[in-house]
């Protein structure tokens, strides 16, 4: 384990000086500073499906309706919308109307005027997810969501290979008048504000003057109503935020429950305070811990998110912040994430894909004889718990009581799969071959960084352990996003994080019609894609609950992906940054924490 020396914070400025210098800032700014650990991909939310680039774009771009900052279990309150949205009683056609008098940021594609904010921009914004040119990741989203006429538009797009054609009119997503929004769904859909109108960058406003003013470059110049908007921009190095001028009035608003302490102190220290409350945030790309941990406790930045688990020993031991620490009166925040560590088997791969015995157990026998318990305690230093499915704490589907298979961890029954099946050592040399013969070599797509070294280092000891052969497959995180689309890869781990209270988005990930986009395994299943269209139009209660369970042991038995672990996150601030908790389904918080003088 790697250890913090007083030879190492001698040697910060040299370990710093990488990073890149500050961007330009008035003496009396407020600037919100840290770094992510994996780079960005780009600014234009059709495109994008990472957690990293979507934490940007979701301070620029502003959905309908929102999350309450402090409010647990999560409340959505509106947003853009004046309301809560009128609802027909079969969940079938909902009416929004939008606030007057929203601007977007200022931009040179509005020709030098104010460009107000109004219905018909999110009716165009929904469109470009159905626009089969812009390939968009969360097209499936509004695919679920079933808005009369949407799909139908696409599939003539596909059909005839002719441009989308935005001018004609849809029954399900129309403008009523310039402030009025009207949605109608084909099926009943009662969680549909979680679906596509809240708390999602994903699903705010863009101006099409924007789209047609940069064309192939709008995904370097984002341009929306949030209380940011982008200063400057070096790939995968720096990017710089600053408070948009044109943002409206907006003021610190939340309702904490009662017994929650944390929440009524934040909202008695904030209530009523204009938003943003700071001016500027820089963010840079520091893809190894050590140097991001360094860059923090040297006041290079004063927030670090995500504590590398390497250094949480020192930082919160056994869940309490170090004593050094508190004395300089930095602040620790604990979280158990709602997200989950999956392990993707592309189920195209001619290894590890197919839906035939083999196959299936070759899947199984690699998820029993893969050491989680070790990748959790030594690599993430605690910060987990095993998974039991792929469903997220915190979300609707979630029982931590449920168990199943994929939380074992059992070696001795991944052999007797294996022996069972026909992956034998054929000719003595310690590894086994497929059933017929050929080698079986497992190919793991993987980051350079050190963490993700470490957690090769567990898979190489267990699939030795196997006598499967392991082949890594090194690039950065975007090339490898990128792969996993293209359905070139074997095997890959990502982390899914829930963008809703709502389950439906963990099973959308083995969803058939998902299929290269949130599906990246490209699992097909045709119970479980007719419960997961039952789930869609079901109320919450029992019955639904029952679908989930089942939905699990079917994922459980055929094994496309491998639940790993949920994370515990720990987050830390020095101690001039006021207001900061983590988000449970939401991206943006910048707007809602303070910089004050030490």
């Amino acid at each position: 384990m790697m250890s913090l020396r007083r030879r190492e914070l001698l040697a910060l400025p040299a370990a710093l000086a990488g990073i890149g210098t500050r961007a330009a800032e008035a003496p009396s700014s407020k600037v919100l500073r840290y770094a992510f650990r994996v780079a960005e991909t780009g600014f234009d939310p059709p495109q994008l499906s990472d957690l990293y680039s979507r934490i940007l774009t979701a301070h620029i771009y502003e959905s309908l309706y929102t999350y309450d900052p402090l409010a647990r279990p999560a409340k959505i309150v509106p947003l853009i919308a004046e309301a809560m949205p009128e609802v027909s009683d079969d969940f079938r056609t909902w009416t929004i109307r939008i606030k007057p008098g929203i601007f977007f940021a200022d931009d040179p594609a509005f020709g030098g005027k104010p460009r107000e904010l109004v219905a018909q921009d999110f009716v165009y914004s929904a469109q470009r997810y159905a626009d089969p040119a812009n390939k968009a990741q969360a097209w499936v989203q509004y695919e679920d969501a079933g808005l009369i006429g949407l799909n139908a538009q696409r599939q003539r797009a596909l059909k005839d290979k002719k441009p989308f054609d935005y001018a004609a009119p849809l029954e399900g997503l129309r403008a009523l008048d310039r402030y009025t929004l009207q949605f109608k769904t084909e099926e009943s859909r009662p969680r549909l504000i979680q679906l596509i109108l809240a708390g999602s960058d994903l699903y705010g406003a863009v101006a099409r003057e924007v789209v047609e003013f940069y064309g192939d470059r709008l995904g370097e110049h984002p341009v929306g109503t949030g209380p940011f908007k982008l200063k400057s921009w070096r790939r995968s190095s720096q990017i710089v935020f600053e408070r948009n001028p044109a943002y409206r009035e907006r003021y610190y608003e939340a309702q904490p429950a009662a017994d929650d302490a944390e929440g009524q102190a934040l909202l008695a220290r904030f209530k009523g305070r204009r938003l943003p409350m700071i001016d500027q945030v820089e963010v840079v790309i520091i893809e190894e811990p050590q140097p991001r941990w360094l860059a923090f406790l040297g006041g290079e930045q004063n927030f670090v998110e995500r504590v590398p688990e390497d250094y949480i020993s020192q930082a919160m031991p056994h869940g309490k912040l170090a004593p050094n620490l508190a004395k300089r009166g930095i602040q620790g925040f604990r979280t158990l994430a709602p997200d989950v560590m999956l392990t993707l088997f592309n189920l195209n791969d001619p290894v590890v894909g197919g839906l035939e015995p083999a196959k299936v157990a070759l899947r199984r026998a690699i998820g029993l004889g893969l050491d989680v318990p070790r990748e959790l305690q030594d690599v993430r230093r605690g910060q987990g718990i095993v998974a039991q499915s792929q469903v997220q704490p915190h979300t609707s589907g979630y029982d931590p009581a449920y168990k199943s298979e994929v939380g074992d961890y059992d070696p001795a029954r991944a052999k007797a799969l294996l022996d069972l099946y026909g992956y034998l050592d054929r000719d003595g040399d310690g590894w086994r071959e497929q059933p017929d013969g050929s080698p079986l070599v497992l190919e793991r797509r993987t980051q350079s960084d050190g963490q993700s070294r470490q957690v090769d280092e567990v898979w190489d000891r267990s699939m030795r352990a196997l006598g499967i052969r392991l082949q890594l497959t090194v690039a950065q995180w975007p090339q490898n996003l990128k792969a996993a689309q293209a359905g070139n890869f074997m095997t890959w781990d990502v982390n899914f994080s829930a963008s809703q209270p709502d389950s439906i988005g963990a099973m959308q990930l083995l969803y058939g019609p998902a299929a290269g986009t949130f599906n990246f395994p490209r699992f097909a299943n045709a119970r479980y894609d007719h419960i997961y269209q039952q789930m869609q139009s079901m109320p919450d209660g029992p019955e639904r609950a029952a679908l989930f369970r089942e939905a699990k042991r079917i994922q459980a038995a055929w094994a496309p992906l491998k639940p790993r672990g949920h994370r515990i996150i720990t987050d830390m601030a020095m101690p001039e940054v006021i207001g900061f908790r983590r988000p449970l389904f939401w991206q943006d918080w910048w707007q809602y924490v303070d910089i004050v003088a030490a």
